[in-house]
């Protein structure tokens, strides 16, 4: 079965065009749902994630071809992800008509209109409170907690040195410990 290749594998069924959609097939089978809670993380909506992670994957598709293996595959496809979603939050923002002083993008609305939410769980603090850091903050917190990707890995993906991503990371996690506190 496709799933348990290893992306050598994979790319080489992809580069030959009698299996390359088998190889694609097997690429997305592999990292669909990784790509999806990674986008999730960050857009909070079900339906949002949904229509970023299908552009993601056509844009893999386009790309795969002059895919060069300068980085892992999962490194790279992750870059594409993350590049989506963040222009995905500058378009929203660029809609929203939210007021300023109202100290929210619409995420925490978002959030809060979940129907599982109960404002006294811990995972909706966690989430209200991830989604109060700026947007390099909660990418880089997500990254490592909820992914648990390597500083040296992170480094890659967001082309940031190890050590401003480690100090991000601990400024987010200090943020996020004093939000639940006062909360």
């Amino acid at each position: 079965m496709a799933l348990h290749l290893d992306d050598t594998s994979l790319l080489a069924q992809f580069q030959n065009p009698s299996t390359k959609e088998k190889g694609y097939t097997g690429i997305v089978k592999k990292y669909q749902e990784k790509l999806y809670w990674h986008i999730r993380r960050m857009l909070v909506d079900h339906e949002d994630t949904n229509d970023v992670l299908q552009g993601v994957l056509i844009k893999i598709w386009k790309g795969l071809e002059n895919f060069r293996e300068d980085s892992k595959l999962f490194t790279w496809m992750y870059r594409i992800a993350t590049n989506e979603t963040l222009t995905f939050i500058e378009k929203q923002k660029k809609r929203a008509t939210v007021s300023l002083d109202q100290g929210t993008d619409g995420f925490q609305d978002k959030i809060k209109a979940d129907t599982n939410f109960n404002e006294n769980q811990l995972i909706w603090k966690l989430q209200l409170a991830i989604k109060s850091l700026p947007e390099k903050q909660q990418l880089v917190f997500n990254l490592r907690y909820y992914d648990e990707m390597p500083y040296h890995q992170m480094s890659e993906l967001l082309e940031t040195s190890e050590g401003a991503l480690k100090a991000s990371y601990h400024i987010a996690a200090q943020k996020i410990e004093e939000f639940i506190k006062n909360n």
